[in-house]
């Protein structure tokens, strides 16, 4: 029986710091476009009359809340372990996800609670019809947030980081519902006023299925789930095809943020000898190491062919 186990933290190290880096500099450009969108988009709700175009503003600010929170949680997860921590502060980012997915579901609840209020208990024939400058800011608002999207989900993919896939979603959302603004100010100009404060009901609903989505993330990878499919099968074979590897009794993963953490046990001739057994078991360490650059920690567990064949 022979047990090998470490943790990466030498080239993690290196993967660290460029994780923080592209995370950061991401969340920035966020806060800055966010900021600019927020201003540019209360303006023109403000001179413009328009609830939905203040509402879509209200949303770009909850946006620079959210880049600040990501910002903030990458730092707390890319610290090293600690004594309190052994397995590292991963999860942090995990957290931070978390709540941005109530800021956000707080954020859509009292615009569409307000939205309802206008078109319930106010009076249809006393909403004002939006101008024109408040069309034009939705327009760019698609624009602007759906790119932010492409440029976020890009580097969320690459570092594979949950709470930065959190933000480009956010932005999405907010690209959507500018489109629910845009329809419902082009509406409202065109003689139907309501649709202006029933616009605002959709972006509602498109900010509440964001933090859905969100939470759903990050609680998937608080709760140790597994890799992928796909991901489990590559392990898989790359630990199959190693020299002295007779099977794969069993293969345990589990991800914590954006690293992964394997436990598995193989078969071996039992006649080898623990020097032996304990080469085969550094083989496949090391090609884990080299092909997966994710994983974190792994423990190889080597059984002898004999006792479980």
């Amino acid at each position: 029986m022979v047990n090998i186990a470490k943790n990466l933290e030498s080239p993690q190290s290196e993967i660290d710091r460029e994780f923080e880096r592209v995370a950061t500099m991401v969340s920035i450009v966020g806060i800055v476009g966010n900021v600019m969108l927020t201003v540019f988009k209360a303006v023109a709700g403000i001179i413009g009359h328009s609830s939905a175009m203040l509402s879509d503003a209200i949303h770009s600010a909850s946006d620079v809340i959210a880049s600040i929170i990501v910002i903030a949680g990458v730092k707390i997860s890319r610290k090293e372990a600690d004594e309190d921590h052994p397995y590292g502060h991963e999860r942090y980012e995990c957290v931070a996800a978390l709540v941005l997915a109530i800021i956000l579901l707080y954020t859509g609840l009292m615009i569409g609670i307000e939205a309802i209020r206008t078109i319930v208990g106010g009076s249809i024939s006393g909403i004002r019809v939006p101008g024109r400058i408040a069309l034009i800011a939705a327009g760019v608002s698609i624009v602007t947030k759906e790119a932010m999207y492409h440029y976020t989900v890009h580097y969320a993919r690459r570092i594979r980081s949950e709470s930065l896939r959190a933000s480009a979603w956010d932005h999405r959302s907010d690209a959507l519902s500018s489109i629910g603004a845009l329809i419902g100010i082009a509406g409202a100009r065109l003689g139907y006023p309501v649709l202006d404060p029933i616009a605002s009901v959709v972006i509602c609903l498109f900010i509440i299925r964001a933090a859905y989505s969100i939470f759903k993330g990050a609680i998937e990878q608080m709760v140790d789930k597994a890799v992928d499919e796909k991901t489990f099968a590559e392990l898989k074979e790359c630990i199959e095809k190693q020299d002295g590897v007779k099977g794969v009794d069993h293969l345990r993963t589990r991800v914590f943020g954006n690293k992964i953490y394997i436990d598995v046990d193989i078969a071996a001739d039992g006649n080898l000898s623990l020097v032996e057994g304990h080469a085969i078991a550094e083989r496949v360490h090391d090609a884990i190491e080299g092909d997966f650059a994710s994983v974190k920690h792994i423990m190889v567990h080597v059984n002898p062919l004999e006792e479980e064949r």
